[in-house]
């Protein structure tokens, strides 16, 4: 393995993003390292962006797409290291290491292909706290849990538009038919992430009577209703067909 720290001025399009980087952060959280950075240049000396030897990102890519959002065009050699000679497994297993203890988000789909026990080995917490997890840390003094702090959800917070509305505007941008366009923009919801943890959490929290009752029609959650509930319609209809079988089964 050899590591050098480059010369002169880069050009950052010289510079090619991880295309499968697992590690996520927020548009919020690209503009305040932007800032950081703007404010203390200095620390992209001693933790700049490291790169292979075809130049893609093996750690750094947030910080490299916060110096894009801050308008660099170029940036000193002394603040990329490029490293050569590691095995694609190697690559990956800094990219897990060097952002593990980092804040931000993983991106599972793109982790989906990558070793599990590998990635659990090398410091990466596979079942991260999600909001219910802490809400069921909270204290309560009665044998049904009840949470002192109730979260204020809206049902907006429950989808991600993001790379739906990303694909819409391709669409948008092109020179189809009018008919066309509009089955494109039908494929489209394939993009459109919901968070089923916030439905929950809505549904049990902040939802009016109507609006849950709507919630359980639509099987979005799970209820504990019996055969008037969650579970009839088409399955017990089936099981109905089934000779010998009964309700009480």
């Amino acid at each position: 393995m050899a590591k050098i720290k480059m010369k002169g001025e880069i050009k950052l399009d010289v510079i090619k993003p991880h295309p499968k980087n697992p590690r996520i952060i927020s548009a919020e959280q690209i503009v305040k390292l932007g800032k950081s950075i703007k404010d203390f240049e200095d620390m992209m000396e001693v933790r700049g962006i490291v790169v292979d030897e075809n130049n893609i990102i093996i750690g750094g890519n947030q910080r490299f797409a916060a110096l894009k959002e801050n308008g660099y065009e170029t940036i000193p050699g002394k603040w990329v290291t490029k490293v050569t000679g590691w095995s694609e497994e190697r690559k990956h297993e800094f990219m897990i290491k060097d952002n593990a203890p980092v804040s931000g988000e993983w991106d599972f789909e793109l982790l989906e292909d990558w070793d599990w026990e590998e990635l659990e080995g090398w410091g990466l917490e596979m079942h991260e706290l999600t909001e219910t997890s802490k809400l069921s840390k909270l204290e309560f003094d009665s044998i049904y849990f009840e949470p002192k702090e109730k979260p204020e959800i809206n049902l907006i917070d429950c989808i991600n538009l993001e790379k739906y509305n990303d694909k819409i505007k391709i669409i948008e941008d092109s020179k189809l038919s009018e008919d066309t366009e509009q089955i494109m923009k039908i494929f489209c919801q394939r993009f459109i992430k919901i968070d089923f943890e916030n439905v929950a959490n809505y549904y049990y929290f902040n939802a009016t009577d109507e609006e849950k009752k709507i919630i359980e029609r639509l099987r979005l959650v799970l209820c504990d209703n019996g055969v008037n509930g969650f579970i009839e319609d088409d399955i017990l209809r089936i099981h109905k067909q089934i000779e010998g079988w009964e309700l009480n089964n």
